[in-house]
């Protein structure tokens, strides 16, 4: 392949102007997805379950591949899968050892299943190629307001335990000791997490889930300590990533994934970037603050 033939495969923006409104309602539902994302994945980070996202995408991917074969609905498929190892998870290893043991017996399990279930499957091979890299150019009205609705949920949700939540991340043997019910609320973030790890494989596949759910968070820590800043950027990061991603796959021939993916990334390194630059400088500050006193 030439050089010009990958441009033209990745951006060709001819009657860009003419597809753009066509595809109203995969924007909308972007920014939703993006709004989830962001929120969801700064409690991920505090909770260090990077690992247990990925693990849930894997069965979220074979509950929407046995959905696919056996004709029902794909993105209920993908929910059940994905609500199910987000419980499992949830219910088992307490420990962060014991539960990334867990995630690890998990994960191939999931993806043998998937691999096995879209194996079986005799029909597209787009439908098949779009649970593993996102399809979300093809969301009808029927299906953005399903998603916000479902959306929805998680964010009251979200906004219910906000608080214990945010306690029993940052200290969980203190929240315990205050009457916190810990393991309850773990159970309800579980719960909420199955279900953004089900929105967002609409976005990016089962795959690339992490670009999601763990990037624009990171990102955001990379910048700021500060709690309300970190949700707003991450939040912010999640939703550019996503509808920037949907914007240029319009002009594209490839999949949505590998343009929300590099954006994400993109985002993260200027983060990285920035808050190395922001150390550096803090501490040439104080040093010589510490010299002037001297």
């Amino acid at each position: 392949m030439s050089w010009t033939d990958f441009t033209g495969a990745v951006f060709n923006f001819t009657d860009y102007a003419e597809l753009l409104p066509l595809f109203r309602d995969s924007l909308l539902a972007g920014a939703i997805l993006g709004l989830v994302g962001g929120l969801i994945g700064t409690f991920v980070m505090m909770r260090d379950l990077a690992f247990a996202v990925h693990g849930i995408a894997e069965l979220s991917f074979a509950g929407a591949a046995f959905a696919l074969l056996v004709g029902a609905d794909v993105i209920l498929g993908s929910l059940v899968g994905s609500v199910l190892a987000a419980l499992l998870l949830g219910a088992m290893g307490v420990r962060a050892r014991e539960k990334n043991s867990v995630i690890g017996v998990i994960m191939p399990f999931g993806l043998g299943l998937g691999i096995l279930f879209l194996s079986l499957y005799q029909g597209r091979a787009a439908n098949k190629f779009g649970l593993l890299t996102g399809q979300i150019v093809s969301v009808d009205s029927t299906q953005l307001s399903a998603l916000a609705v479902t959306a929805l949920v998680v964010i009251a949700g979200l906004v219910l335990i906000w608080r214990p939540l945010t306690f029993a991340s940052a200290d969980p043997d203190i929240a315990a000791a205050r009457g916190i019910p810990v393991r309850t609320l773990s159970m309800a973030f579980m719960f909420l997490l199955g279900i953004s790890v089900a929105l967002s494989i609409q976005v990016v596949g089962a795959l690339l889930v992490l670009a999601l759910l763990i990037t624009p968070a990171a990102a955001a820590l990379q910048v700021t300590a500060a709690p309300r800043m970190v949700v707003l950027l991450s939040v912010a990061f999640a939703i550019l990533s996503t509808v920037g991603g949907i914007m240029l796959a319009l002009g594209g021939r490839i999949p949505i994934s590998p343009y929300v993916t590099t954006l994400s990334f993109a985002i993260y390194l200027v983060c990285r970037v920035a808050g190395s630059w922001r150390r550096r400088r803090g501490w040439s500050a104080r040093a010589a603050s510490l010299r002037a006193h001297a």
